[in-house]
């Protein structure tokens, strides 16, 4: 059996990756999305999570990976139907409208439906998923629930029965949150990293809804992995990887471009250890990528 991987991070456009990946001199004719696509295959975009993207915008995507054969994007369904859980006919053609590009020009990898902690697995949670993922039916629905009542073998049958993947998460142990724990429900495997940073994340809970900066706003993502703590990630999961036809690893320990340097080793360590392409600028930050490069 086939297994296509896509390896990338959460979001491509981050003021603190110029210039830690972006080069440091940059033409007019430069563009982000097509530098990224030189050294990743997929990328999740997180901005659909907040703004309904212009049909415009996902053209000039396509547009700009059109050199990468196998590039996929992922999309994170808008916190209209996650978090808000108030949505219309409306808010899923404006939704709609840019799976259906993408997938119609086979650059959609799938969609994202990221719940919050408080999502547990009951009754009434169960029924609201139940009916999203119906809404969605025409596209590969990842699932990110963060409460670990969702472990349940009825949850799980759940998602099984639904063709619903199942996304694994690795981040700080805390109360009762997942963390990676690998259960295949379907033919896609799904894998979010967002970082150890266990202080950053307790004082981000601690600061929601107040006014933050944009260094407090993402301090709970702001770790890099260590080479060992990944090669403990791959260790978990590496069964897993063999049941199923295509492999998404996401990372999302984006600041200072932490994202970048641990999406590259992950890249390196599950394509059999080959060396593979960095750039001069990252390398001359994170002396460490010499030993995959």
């Amino acid at each position: 059996m086939k297994t296509n991987l896509y390896i990338g991070t959460a979001g491509w456009s981050y003021k603190d990756w110029f210039p830690v990946f972006y080069p440091k001199s940059q033409s007019k004719q430069f563009d982000w999305l097509k530098y990224y696509a030189n050294y990743f295959n997929c990328v999740e975009v997180n901005s659909s999570y907040y703004t309904y993207i212009a049909k415009s915008t996902a053209e000039q995507w396509i547009r700009k990976i059109e050199h990468v054969d196998d590039f996929l994007f992922t999309i994170k369904l808008h916190q209209d139907f996650t978090h808000v859980r108030n949505y219309n006919s409306e808010k899923v053609n404006q939704s709609e409208t840019i799976f259906n590009l993408l997938k119609n020009n086979e650059r959609l990898g799938g969609i994202l439906l990221q719940f919050p902690y408080s999502f547990y697995f009951n009754s009434n949670n169960l029924e609201y998923l139940s009916k999203l993922a119906e809404v969605f039916s025409g596209y590969k629905r990842n699932i990110e629930v963060r409460h670990a009542s969702w472990l349940h073998k009825d949850a799980i049958h759940f998602f099984t029965e639904n063709n619903l993947s199942l996304c694994l998460i690795d981040q700080p142990e805390m109360n009762s949150v997942i963390n990676i724990n690998p259960i295949i429900t379907n033919k896609t495997f799904y894998l979010r990293l967002h970082g150890r940073n266990k202080e950053g994340w307790q004082n981000s809970i601690k600061s929601f809804g107040q006014k933050q900066t944009y260094e407090q706003q993402n301090s709970r993502y702001n770790y890099l992995y260590s080479i060992s703590e990944l090669i403990e990630i791959e260790s978990k999961i590496k069964e897993s990887l063999e049941q199923v036809e295509e492999i998404f690893i996401i990372t999302n320990n984006h600041p200072q471009g932490n994202a970048v340097v641990n999406a590259l080793e992950f890249k390196f360590l599950l394509n059999g250890r080959e060396e593979i392409e960095v750039p001069q600028n990252l390398l001359e930050n994170f002396k460490r990528l010499t030993l995959i490069s």
